[in-house]
């Protein structure tokens, strides 16, 4: 697309916001609430506002109106200095991306790398809000949309476990004198933790697994339940997963694909009507079988086990998962906003690493070697 003359996004500060309505199927979220656009318009920014993208949040054209935002279509909305989104860029929205363009939103390329190579022919400057990384390797802006996908894959597994769902029929706690359902969770990262812990208090018999002693250790003092954690390794998953009945993948490697863990022939060996929850589908899936689905067609069986694997499932809860997105990402907006990208990561040092492309570069070593190209150092791509 060719350029608007906008100013140039990394050195200037960026006086328009554009969110666009997410037209991602099923999504529902906006990346913007009334109360941050407010915040954003007290420091001299103008905020454009794609007509109705926030009604699915419950968010209404008026509720904008009324702290001044500006309402516009979707081409005003894309044609700001600053794009924030919810979810990456779908083909029909490419012709959008430009080199004078910052788009700051969930882009996971290391599982759509359509979308990775979009950006790099467009040129425009990509920072994903999954691979923004503090210094002790957390993950700020993924860790509310984590927290939520945790707590719902085990509510979803308990759902499907059902009879009248396709499950086994069997409750997660169990009653007196028959035994709970048997969770396995691998990765105890923030959506491992988050799914084993709502699971152990549902009454199963919760196993969490992780590669880190150093984490399950730090961990322990917050175990309840019917809970072990345990050190993962391929034998002990063999041993293990054939007797599960709700088997939720949970691990993350920012920027990179997730590793399979569980291969096919394992899955042969699950109990009919057993139940896999992929959360790690966002980057390619921890389960061989594993193949994204949506919200309105969620489940597909493979060898008589259920399979979700949801690429948005925060998407299910858009109002809790809005307000708890903009209360992370509103403070990056403000500064990237209000004093340009090359300023911005010196006061957030950890934007560096949520820089995906730049320029027709790639500037994160994880997506770079999803991608199959090589990587740039980060504050190269910015001078």
């Amino acid at each position: 697309m060719a350029s608007t003359g906008l100013a140039a996004p990394l050195t200037s500060p960026m006086a328009s916001i554009g969110v666009p309505r997410e037209i991602k199927r099923d999504e529902q979220r906006v990346a913007l609430t009334p109360d941050g656009v407010r915040e954003l318009i007290s420091q001299g920014m103008e905020v454009r506002i794609q007509a109705d993208a926030g009604l699915g949040a419950g968010i209404s054209d008026d509720d904008y109106r009324a702290v001044g935002a500006r309402l516009v279509s979707r081409e005003e909305a894309w044609a700001a200095h600053l794009v924030v989104k919810v979810k990456e860029p779908q083909p029909e929205e490419f012709a959008f991306l430009r080199p004078d363009l910052v788009l700051f939103t969930y882009l996971h390329l290391a599982a759509y790398p359509e979308v990775g190579h979009a950006l790099l022919e467009a040129g425009t400057t990509a920072v994903a809000y999954e691979t923004v990384q503090l210094e002790d390797g957390s993950l700020p802006l993924l860790a509310p949309m984590s927290e939520i996908a945790g707590r719902l894959a085990a509510q979803v597994g308990a759902h499907l476990l059902e009879r009248p769902h396709g499950g086994r029929g069997i409750l997660m706690g169990g009653c007196t004198g028959v035994r709970p359902a048997r969770v396995v969770v691998l990765g105890a990262g923030s959506v491992g933790w988050n799914a084993a812990r709502i699971a152990a208090g549902m009454d199963a018999e919760v196993f969490l697994l992780d590669r880190s002693p150093h984490r399950l250790r730090g961990l322990e003092s917050y175990r309840r339940g019917r809970m072990t954690s345990l050190v993962s390794s391929r034998s002990l998953i063999e041993r293990l997963v054939p007797g599960t009945d709700l088997l939720i993948g949970a691990v993350l490697l920012p920027g990179g694909r997730a590793p399979t863990l569980v291969g096919e022939e394992l899955v042969q060996r699950m109990r009919p009507g057993s139940v896999i929850v992929d959360v790690a589908i966002d980057q390619g899936g921890c389960i061989a079988t594993s193949r994204e689905t949506t919200h309105t067609d969620p489940v597909v069986t493979i060898h008589g086990v259920q399979h979700y694997a949801v690429g948005n499932m925060p998407g299910a809860v858009p109002f809790t998962s809005t307000e708890a997105l903009v209360s992370v990402t509103l403070p990056y907006i403000l500064v990237m906003a209000g004093r340009g990208l090359l300023e911005a990561v010196t006061d957030r040092p950890e934007l560096l690493s949520g820089l995906n492309t730049v320029d027709g570069a790639v500037c994160h070593p994880g997506v770079a070697k999803a991608l199959g190209v090589a990587p740039r150092h980060p504050m190269a791509c910015l001078r």
